[in-house]
């Protein structure tokens, strides 16, 4: 075995070992516990399954929602119980060895980058729509990060005021704290509040998803420019060559080809566009990244 990753979610923590190849080898998936102890002791007992599947020491990696202050080593994030806790020391203490802990959001940019969509382009770019939006930048295969380890909160930009005042869109708290960010409108929450606001029902993002070619056209449409003004923002600081989608919102049919033209008409001029594509790991994607990125961090080919 070569490395393995741990895909750490609100539900769900899923231990995936990989083999010389990449190919998932074994998993093993457990529930997530709602008390901070607990959590801690459910992802030591994973590594400790991951590493009684391996011969070798192998490097270990965890991808999860929310963010980790480099400053201080605690965590902030909304779906675990562990913001305020220094989750990936207290891990790192339970299990007895190393590890390496990156968002998930980011770990699918380097899963993608390396092993899906974007195998065959030098700079990707991962866009995470679900309940929240994120995502991540890889250049040649290493995930870039800087001294914040916030690049990738690509949905607490500011959301494009020309499209909110001419839609008279209500200016929301976000999550972060801050008012209006494109992830209050573009997130799976943010879909239905288009709606509420557009047609006064209250529908949930798959129920807008199946009336997007009906009823639901005008709050689809304006949801489209939303997302293609946030890539015109990503297009304008990263110029990726690929900008690869993940998250619920993702699987909506026809996604791509709705967004292409939408993004067309966001850039400067007739700015050629990145190549828009779904990802392609499903869920391997997000323990994949975490252990590719531990095994780069232990070959000396970590993080940019």
């Amino acid at each position: 075995m070569i490395a393995a990753g741990i895909d750490l979610g609100g539900t769900k923590i899923e231990a995936q070992v990989f083999d010389p190849e990449w190919n998932v080898s074994a998993r093993r998936r457990v529930t997530t516990p709602s008390v901070y102890p607990d959590l801690v002791h459910a992802i030591a007992d994973q590594i400790a399954w991951a590493e009684a599947q391996c011969p070798l020491d192998v490097p270990i990696g965890i991808g999860a929602a929310g963010l980790i202050n480099p400053q201080t080593g605690l965590a902030l994030t909304a779906n675990i119980c562990a913001s305020g806790h220094p989750l990936p020391a207290d891990i790192a203490a339970a299990a007895g060895r190393p590890i390496t802990y990156i968002n998930d959001c980011r770990a699918l940019a380097l899963s993608e980058a390396v092993f899906g969509a974007g195998r065959v382009h030098r700079t990707v770019v991962s866009l995470i729509l679900g309940t929240g939006v994120g995502g991540g930048v890889a250049h040649d295969g290493v995930l870039h990060s800087g001294p914040a380890q916030v690049g990738g909160e690509f949905g607490h930009t500011a959301a494009p005021a020309h499209l909110v005042a001419a839609h008279d869109l209500p200016i929301l708290e976000c999550g972060c704290g801050r008012m209006g960010c494109a992830e209050t409108y573009i997130a799976g929450p943010g879909l239905s509040r288009l709606a509420k606001t557009l047609t006064g029902l209250d529908l949930t993002p798959v129920e807008i998803g199946e009336r997007r070619k009906g009823d639901m056209a005008d709050v689809w449409s304006l949801w489209c420019d939303l997302v293609a003004d946030l890539l015109r923002n990503l297009v304008l600081t990263v110029d990726p060559d690929v900008v690869v989608f993940g998250g619920g919102l993702s699987k909506f049919p026809d996604l791509i080809k709705d967004l292409t033209p939408a993004v067309q008409s966001a850039q400067i001029g007739d700015v050629a566009i990145p190549v828009l594509s779904l990802a392609e790991g499903g869920d391997t994607s997000g323990a994949r990244g975490a252990a590719y990125a531990a095994w780069q961090a232990q070959d000396g080919r970590g993080a940019a």
